[in-house]
């Protein structure tokens, strides 16, 4: 699994855009039926957004709609300007439209304070997010509209799954139509709080459940994806999703 800390856009799949900042990825997902962003990152997220859309000929103003798997504050950080700017409101599920308004206010079963010192690896990943703006992120209002199962009718259908733990309201998203699953932070390849990479659920200082975060691995395994896009870390397609949930039961969570 490559480690490249550069930010920077990649097209992971046709017309499937990661944009990599901070040790955070947002994705923009570009289709005849529509111009999707999933996730806004950190604030200084905002070049490699705008660096994607030049690649499809779009701009800011173009994005149809923009889906939230969670309202941590490094999920949200584009959220205000695209506000402000472009009108353009995010929706979320109703379990974090609160968290999405105050987005440093989250549950967490363990103290962070102690993580970077038990894993000195978090440091340097802490201290580019800090970089991309992760002290400044602003609060939004968001439409909690997202219901799971309910497939929204854009890049060739989007359904959103409910994979609570993390958050309350933590969703997940699969192109039904491309077997290509973006986790949030339900299912990611790189801890922020840790520095460990490969498929694992986010540690106990930024997940509000963790019984539940490792149940919800459960609903992931079942799209039976082929490529999963995580909300932190590489881009996991080695044998899709099933593969990837078994390694994240096998190592808990931190």
């Amino acid at each position: 699994m490559t480690t490249d800390h550069r930010p920077r856009v990649s097209e992971v799949a046709e017309g499937v855009f990661q944009l990599a900042r901070g040790g955070v990825n947002a994705y923009l997902i570009a289709s005849d039926d529509g111009l999707v962003l999933i996730d806004a990152g950190l604030p200084r997220t905002w070049p490699l957004l705008e660096q994607a859309l030049a690649a499809v000929g779009a701009r800011p103003s173009d994005i149809d709609m923009l889906l939230l798997t969670h309202g941590h504050f490094d999920h949200v950080g584009m959220c205000e300007r695209l506000a402000d700017e472009h009108h353009l409101v995010a929706d979320v599920h109703p379990g974090d439209e609160e968290l999405a308004r105050h987005p440093y206010r989250y549950a967490h079963e363990a103290p962070r304070f102690p993580y970077p010192f038990r894993y000195p690896a978090a440091m340097p990943i802490l201290a580019r997010m800090v970089s991309a703006g992760a002290l400044g992120v602003k609060g939004v209002r968001t439409d909690p509209s997202i219901v799971p199962g309910h497939s929204i009718p854009l890049a060739g259908g989007i359904l959103p799954i409910a994979t609570p733990g993390h958050t309350d309201g933590h969703c997940a998203f699969l192109l039904e139509s491309r077997g290509i699953l973006l986790t949030g932070d339900a299912l990611v390849t790189l801890d922020p709080y840790t520095g460990r990479v490969g498929p694992r659920v986010v540690a106990r200082a930024a997940t509000a459940h963790s019984r539940e975060a490792l149940d919800s691995l459960s609903r992931l395994a079942e799209t039976g994806a082929r490529l999963v896009l995580p909300g932190h870390g590489a881009v996991w397609e080695d044998g899709g999703i099933a593969p990837a949930v078994s390694i994240a039961r096998s190592r808990g969570v931190d």
